[in-house]
């Protein structure tokens, strides 16, 4: 930690110019001085921690700071004699990461941690004596924010180290808090390293420690650590953004005028809110001008109005989409639905009196807090609360980090630390999370709770959910249904899906090579890849999944008749009469209309016209062709007592003999086969087409019940109707 460091003259003045709080810039030059006059006390505190302590009793007046001064004094005299690259004595490293937490609102604790957090790696301190001194947290997160040694783990160390803290921080979210701290005064220190050194620590702050504030809803670390490797790894996109930035400061800024006319409308409404206009940081700013080309002065910063309360907030929006224009594509309420990383806000845009278009942010000053600071804002997230203590092994996590979740799960199996490295960043790359309600498909054996709520990352796909709702069996998995529709495992998910797993009964079935390229996460594609490397040929199809197999005898795959979906017409029809005198009737082949289907005609050459249900997809084309439609009706007023035909589709699991216990199942409904097909196995799953004669129209839904019944099919549906629209029942 102490090789991050550089000359505060350099690197440090430049990032002090992009914008550095007044207050901090005082308090670190405080540090800077107090630390060289060593540890004096000053009414029982050293001189070098009272800005951090006074920032600290800011957010927790009732603080205890006797446990902070204990600290101090044991990192000072560790540290005593040790250097900084950039000359200042190494003590400024820890107390200005203890400041930086401690503008965030961070607890004692946490404080009492960073103090010490390179004790241990730098210095003869132990574990052990840090353990005795200030106790289990302490010493907890302590060792969870120290590097492995690279004499032990070699080329490895670093990967090894972010598992280390990443598997502390499973445990508790704070571990992850100091670590951001400590990487954002390191690069805020970067200039007197080499060139190719700042690259290389720009490149894992920005494809790991980046994420990591982004997903524990730090934004304020967040966007420092943008702007600071934006600095170091484009620097003349960075001076280009950066010039743009000090021309626009130059003019009036209309955002001012708006937020001068938002406080006016706002209390004339009686609403007692603030209003402030918010810069953009550089890369915000960046990202703007690419989007939009030419930029205003309304584009550099947006609109903040902090009120009191959440309903407070539903009442600024209705005041400002009244008394201003608002651009309704540009509002989402974050408040309803919070983001996975804590943030909640109401986002909108309105239209100020010269056409300029702000963005504005309407949210509680709680909200505002945590926004800025996410997991810190929340203290001690584990504490006991109400003076009750917390159950065993049981801890309420705050933060809801299903990627926690799923990045602990796979780190486990993947010992390799090139393999987790490269499987890390690929994670936190996916910047969006969304939820599904999985619910267990009948009779498919897995384990595991009826129905779960899982996080995913935006874009994952229904292999991704399956691994990350069964685990290794999720190899079986042979299709889903999402929002109650047959979907292919391919399938990306959207945020609130309902999503129904489809799992063969065979558990022999293994994944596709292809599922590769279908699944997003590292856990997936990690199991993926470990069951196919286990067969001697990878790219072999397993049984089930498209070859022919021994669920279906070679008879069976052979159609019957002639009269699939869509072939000729069935012979002219004794139900149905058209309004058409004289012309023939056919019922359609496609649909096999039966009483009490609503139908529609179309006449065709010959006189005759075809009777097709009205669902059935002809209808739309022929209608989109110009072609008139023609009156139909049922012969007789019961419509069931006449015997009729009709198609149905079976959808199954593949299996031996289930064209025998399906043929079965129709002939104890009194229905004769007509004709039957069978197509090729694909995915462990196969699809039967049945053209059958009823004695009864009215029997169909019995029938149809009976081949439900079937083990191993799980839907059956009329032929023409849109496979993937199909809903059960005729």
């Amino acid at each position: 930690m102490s090789a991050e460091a550089t000359d505060p003259g350099n690197h440090g003045a430049a990032a002090r110019k992009r914008g550095r709080r007044r207050l901090e810039l005082r308090g670190l030059r405080r540090i800077g001085r107090a630390a060289l006059l060593g540890p004096a006390p000053r009414d029982g505190r050293p001189h070098a921690l009272e800005h951090v302590a006074k920032v600290h009793r800011h957010h927790h007046p009732d603080a205890d700071l006797d446990t902070l001064t204990q600290a101090y004094l044991l990192a000072e005299s560790s540290h005593r004699g040790q250097l900084r690259k950039s000359g200042e004595p190494y003590i400024t490293h820890p107390l200005a990461v203890t400041l930086i937490l401690a503008e965030l609102g961070a607890e004692t604790t946490t404080l009492t941690a960073s103090l010490l957090h390179d004790t241990v790696e730098d210095t003869e301190v132990t574990l052990d004596q840090v353990r005795e001194l200030f106790g289990d947290e302490v010493c907890y997160l302590v060792d969870g924010v120290t590097k492995l040694e690279k004499v032990g783990y070699g080329a490895a160390a670093e990967p090894e180290t972010f598992r280390k803290m990443l598997v502390a921080t499973g445990n508790d979210v704070r571990v992850m808090s100091i670590k951001l701290a400590d990487r954002l005064h390191n690069m805020r220190t970067l200039g007197v390293m080499r060139p190719e050194k700042q690259a290389r620590i720009a490149k894992v702050t920005r494809d790991v420690l980046i994420p990591l504030a982004e997903r524990l809803g730090v934004q304020a670390l967040k966007a420092e650590l943008e702007d600071l490797v934006f600095a170091i790894l484009h620097p003349e996109e960075y001076a280009t953004t950066r010039a743009l930035v000090t021309t626009y400061a130059t003019r009036p800024d209309p955002l001012a005028v708006l937020a001068g006319r938002m406080r006016a409308v706002l209390a004339e409404a009686g609403i007692d809110a603030e209003v402030q206009v918010r810069p953009r940081h550089f890369v915000s700013v960046h990202r703007v001008r690419l989007a939009r080309r030419e930029l205003t002065g309304a584009d550099l910063g947006r609109l903040l109005v902090l009120v009191a309360e959440d309903a407070d907030c539903y009442a600024v929006l209705g005041e400002l989409h009244t008394c201003f224009t608002p651009v309704v594509s540009e509002f989402k309420d974050f408040i309803a639905a919070p983001k996975f990383n804590l943030y909640q806000s109401l986002h909108t845009a309105v239209t100020g009196p010269s056409g300029e278009i702000a963005e504005t942010l309407i949210r509680t000053h709680q909200m505002h807090r945590v926004a800025e600071a996410g997991v810190i804002a929340l203290g001690n997230p584990y504490a006991p609360t109400d003076g009750t203590d917390a159950p065993e092994g049981e801890r309420a996590d705050p933060t809801r980090p299903g990627w926690l979740s799923r990045l602990l799960e796979w780190q486990r199996t993947t010992p390799d630390p090139d393999t987790f490295w490269t499987s890390l960043r690929d994670d936190l790359a996916q910047d969006r999370e969304i939820t599904v309600f999985c619910a267990d498909a009948p009779s498919d054996g897995s384990s595991g709770p009826a129905g779960a709520t899982i996080g995913l990352p935006a874009g994952a796909s229904c292999v991704d959910a399956a691994y990350a709702r069964h685990g290794e069996a999720a190899h079986c998995c042979i299709g889903a249904r999402v929002n109650g529709r047959l979907a292919t495992l391919s399938t990306v998910l959207h945020d609130g899906d309902s999503l129904q797993l489809l799992m063969a009964p065979d558990s022999a079935a293994g994944p596709l090579p292809e599922w590769l390229e279908q699944a997003r996460t590292p856990a997936a594609r990690l199991a993926i890849a470990r069951w196919l490397a286990g067969r001697q040929d990878p790219g072999a199809r397993p049984a089930g999944h498209g070859e022919t197999s021994a669920a279906a005898p070679a008879a069976d795959r052979r159609s019957t008749g002639q009269d699939r979906p869509g072939a000729d017409p069935a012979p002219a029809s004794l139900l149905a009469v058209a309004d058409l005198p004289g012309a023939a009737v056919r019922l359609a082949g496609c649909c096999t209309p039966v009483p009490p289907d609503t139908v529609t005609g179309f006449a065709v050459r010959g006189g005759t016209v075809t009777v097709h249900r009205a669902l059935c997809p002809v209808v739309a084309r022929m209608a989109a062709t110009g072609r008139q439609p023609v009156g139909v009706r049922w012969r007789g007023a019961g419509h069931g007592g006449h015997g009729c035909r009709v198609t149905l589709l079976a959808e199954a699991f593949s299996r031996p003999q289930l064209l025998a216990d399906l043929t079965e199942a129709i002939a104890s409904q009194g229905a004769a086969v007509v004709s039957a097909a069978v197509e090729p196995p694909h995915e462990q799953r196969v699809r039967h087409t049945y053209t059958l004669h009823l004695p009864n129209a009215a029997g169909l839904p019995s029938l149809m019940r009976a081949m439900r019944q079937v083990p191993g099919v799980f839907d059956v549906l009329r032929a023409g109707r849109a496979r993937q629209a199909a809903v059960l029942g005729p």
